[in-house]
């Protein structure tokens, strides 16, 4: 291995880029963690490019706060939707944000597929399974992003996604109200009690509360689908009904998707990230059932994104045995 005393001075910088969070690490070869920031969503898919980059940029001026930046030796930037980035007026905001910081090496970019995988295991090829508020399959070779299957967003997929599991819930709600066993199960009743205050609506007949979800849902952000799944897994946890088959059809899916885009018998990991499989909870659980019953392949744990895009960014420049030492001193992923 390369002695770690000799490479201990090259720094890298990881940026995890989301919607709604911004996240850098700065750590060295060493595994020491030299600095951290947080700040809001960067992705320029949806926010503006302006508003974007200053939000990236936060979070690395915070993490290199005690660090002069022209000693970065690496740095990798992981985000969804990273073709924006070959728009020369995106790219040109985050280029000039990376010289006003100080940035003297490359920013390489890399979709969040390539970065959840890494963040879960340090072997070069497998599968990545991100299951959040969208949800997207990923083929990893040689650490490289080789093939997608879904991420086609909340109108066009997402199937077993938090979006999905409240669009599901609602179908499911409505279809009860109009058939008039809307009383008969527990996730209708709390879609109804989430979304419509019952002061407001006991005396109303099924009919109205049908037109008043579909106003209230149709004029709303997508989003606010997405905040309805944890209606889905609560109930199912609690005794199945409705809820119950909307969780085990979404894990069949899931785990379909992650086996397609494999050659079994494949021994490769499968990495489960994502805030729906964390490693808890009935919906996690499902899914991990249904890949474990069709496939031997090892299951891990997605940990930090950050720490997986600093870790891409180093394994360019260490030896194999030094940059697995390296990400289990990053990233501690248990088996799932």
């Amino acid at each position: 291995m390369t002695d770690i005393d000799d490479t201990a001075g090259r720094l890298l910088l990881g940026l995890d880029v989301g919607g709604t969070s911004s996240r850098a690490l700065l750590t060295d070869t060493s595994g020491r963690t030299l600095g951290t920031g947080h700040a809001g969503g960067g992705n320029p898919n949806t926010h503006p490019p302006e508003r974007a980059v200053e939000q990236v940029a936060r979070a690395v001026r915070t993490a290199l706060s005690d660090t002069p930046p022209e000693r970065v030796s690496a740095a990798v930037l992981g985000m969804a939707g990273i073709s924006k980035l070959t728009d020369p007026v995106v790219s040109g905001v985050f280029e000039q944000a990376w010289r006003m910081l100080g940035l003297r090496c490359a920013m390489r970019t890399v979709s969040d597929s390539e970065v959840a995988f890494a963040a879960g295991t340090a072997e070069p090829d497998g599968t990545v399974l991100i299951a959040g508020t969208g949800s997207i399959t990923a083929r990893i070779e040689r650490h490289r992003l080789e093939r997608t299957l879904g991420g086609y967003g909340w109108l066009l997929g997402d199937e077993g996604s938090a979006f999905w599991l409240g669009r599901e819930a609602v179908s499911s709600t409505l279809r009860a109200l109009d058939s008039g066993e809307a009383k008969h199960d527990p996730l209708v009743s709390s879609v109804l009690d989430e979304l419509l205050p019952a002061s407001a609506t006991a005396a109303d007949p099924e009919p109205v509360l049908v037109r008043r979800l579909v106003a209230l849902l149709g004029n709303g952000p997508p989003t606010r689908l997405a905040e309805l799944a944890p209606l889905v897994t609560a109930s199912a946890a609690e005794g199945g009904g409705k809820a119950a088959e909307i969780l085990a059809k979404g894990a069949r899916i899931l785990a379909a998707d992650a086996l397609s885009v494999r050659k079994e018998p494949d021994e490769s990991p499968i990495v489960l990230a994502g805030s729906l499989l964390a490693g808890e909870g009935v919906f996690d659980e499902a899914v991990r059932r249904e890949l474990r019953a069709r496939s031997t392949a090892p299951l891990a744990n997605a940990g930090s994104g950050a720490a997986g895009a600093a870790w891409l960014a180093a394994e360019p420049l260490l030896d194999e045995e030094h940059a697995r030492w390296l990400h289990g001193r990053l990233l501690e992923s248990e088996p799932g």
